[in-house]
């Protein structure tokens, strides 16, 4: 599927994909009522992989474990 109705604005390391209107790829209609499919929702966790794609995990803590893992492996170097 190729998306090209949005736009992402970049701050930094940060990123926001915008719709047409604030909160269209968070499950926002335009009347402000719930849709029933989204990009993203508050909460969501993204990792990107070896070859560049942002993939959803479900699996915070085990990210930051892994995460904290690499820090220490790399200061032992």
């Amino acid at each position: 599927m190729m998306w090209v109705d949005y736009t992402i604005n970049q701050a930094g390391s940060h990123f926001k994909v915008l719709g047409d209107w604030e909160g269209e790829v968070m499950g926002v209609q335009k009347d402000g009522t719930p849709k029933d499919h989204f990009l993203y929702k508050p909460g969501d966790v993204f990792v990107v992989n070896e070859n560049g794609w942002v993939c959803k995990s479900d699996h915070l803590s085990a990210l930051m474990m892994k995460y904290e893992e690499s820090k220490v492996d790399n200061t032992s170097k």
